[in-house]
């Protein structure tokens, strides 16, 4: 078996294209009441590769080598959008998704009495 170290980083490197598109680090956006989330992902990649060859005393010769590549994920926040106002709600990084769960029930209860606020103008 023949060994390609260019070739194998070529197909590293079209995989790590492939995950470090702007639809990776700008996830899918979703409705919550009467704004539009857009999560913000940070995303860190790295890899490594090595190759060698070589002859022994005998004269018998080798060949090796390996590439090796990791990705790490991590949500830094949403941009919030509600008419024409835009915000970005960090997540912090020592609680992580924790943060974003604790602010729910906030945000609904704020969405609730919006419309709450808003049907009783419809009345009046």
């Amino acid at each position: 078996m023949e060994f390609n170290l260019e070739e194998m980083l070529n197909k590293v490197l079209d995989q790590l294209k492939t995950v470090a598109k702007t639809e990776t680090v700008m996830g899918e956006p979703f409705t919550l009441g009467e704004f539009t989330c857009i999560p913000v992902i940070k995303i860190g990649m790295g890899f490594g590769s090595a190759g060698g060859g070589g002859e022994d005393t005998n004269k018998k010769s080798g060949k090796g080598g390996g590439v090796g590549a990791g990705i790490g994920i991590e949500p830094i926040g949403f941009l919030v959008s509600k008419g024409n106002e835009i915000s970005m709600v960090s997540v912090s990084r020592s609680k992580g998704l924790q943060s974003i769960f604790e602010k729910v029930p906030d945000l609904l209860e704020k969405l609730m009495q919006m419309k709450k606020e808003k049907n009783e103008k419809k009345k009046s």
